[in-house]
């Protein structure tokens, strides 16, 4: 009997051992969460944007969720929903069309989770901050280079992005300030939604339309892309300018079938995105606007 309780005893304080030594540690604070939805990750431009934001939240130890909207607002809208209930802590978003955005950036603010637009902008809800390029300003630039070349006269084609963005917008709105202050004639504006394949299909129509076009500017590059196939089988000389200087756009540019790109930076804008959204966790204050420079490349 003595031996039995003995032996039970050694088990029980065996037992308690094991149980101490192998009790959970108190479980490690997760990772902050912040959700990324781009409107579309069929575009060069916008896969570098998420690249630089991805290798930014690697770098501060943040988990990032990336979501395509497919250039669809009721998709982006459902992303949005999809990354309240995730629980994430901040919403990055670019927007795939800048006044449908307001629904899902509404969505965000009823569970106050804080909204940054990236280089497109949301025209209703609460943003706590917006990253992007000045497009006025480089619609603009585009524009007064297309002056410059043409030496002040000539006839133009402007192509135009995906309607309701304010990229769209703003980059058409300062090219035609730089058209407006010159003799440069806009013998067509019609929209190509930022697409390279609508940039070739435009284009083929504009020139069968147009006996004379000088020069062509385009709202992105992937229209200004899809713009050169149809000007080099056409086999006329027309200046082409474009706009976020692709790798693709660049390499046009060095090999002369490209006159010019503007040049933003969408990793930076990612990055930035991303660093922007850890202050807002952290409760440090940020800017509404925060600009990221353009400039124009030319070879």
């Amino acid at each position: 009997m003595k031996k039995t309780v003995a032996l039970l005893l050694v088990l029980v304080l065996t037992m308690g051992a094991f149980i101490g030594c192998s009790a959970p540690k108190e479980e490690e604070e997760g990772k902050e969460k912040i959700g990324l939805v781009v409107s579309t990750l069929n575009n060069p431009f916008f896969v570098s944007l998420k690249e630089g934001a991805e290798a930014k939240a690697e770098e501060l130890g943040y988990d990032l969720i990336v979501l395509d909207s497919q250039d669809d607002p009721s998709k982006e809208l459902s992303n949005v929903e999809d990354l309240i209930v995730k629980g994430v802590s901040v919403i990055l978003i670019n927007p795939a069309d800048s006044a449908a955005v307001g629904n899902a950036v509404k969505a965000a603010n009823r569970e106050d989770i804080p909204v940054i637009t990236l280089d497109r902008g949301a025209e209703a809800g609460e943003v706590t901050a917006h990253i992007a390029s000045d497009n006025v300003a480089g619609g603009k630039m585009a524009g007064e280079y297309i002056v410059e070349q043409l030496e002040g006269s000539g006839k133009v084609v402007e192509l135009e992005g995906l309607a309701g963005t304010s990229a769209a917008r703003d980059r058409g709105k300062g090219f035609n300030e730089a058209a407006d202050n010159s003799d440069l004639e806009v013998v067509a504006r019609q929209a190509a939604d930022f697409n390279r394949t609508k940039g070739l299909t435009v284009m083929e129509n504009v020139l069968q339309a147009q006996p004379e076009i000088d020069a062509v500017f385009a709202h992105n590059d992937e229209m200004a892309l899809g713009a050169l196939e149809a000007v080099k089988a056409s086999k006329r000389d027309i200046l082409i300018v474009g706009f976020d200087a692709t790798d693709d756009a660049k390499k046009a540019v060095a090999d002369g079938e490209m006159a010019a790109t503007v040049a933003q930076q969408p990793k930076k804008i990612g990055s930035l995105g991303v660093e922007n959204a850890v202050k807002v966790i952290k409760g440090e204050s940020v800017e509404k606007s925060i600009p990221v420079d353009l400039k124009l490349i030319t070879e």
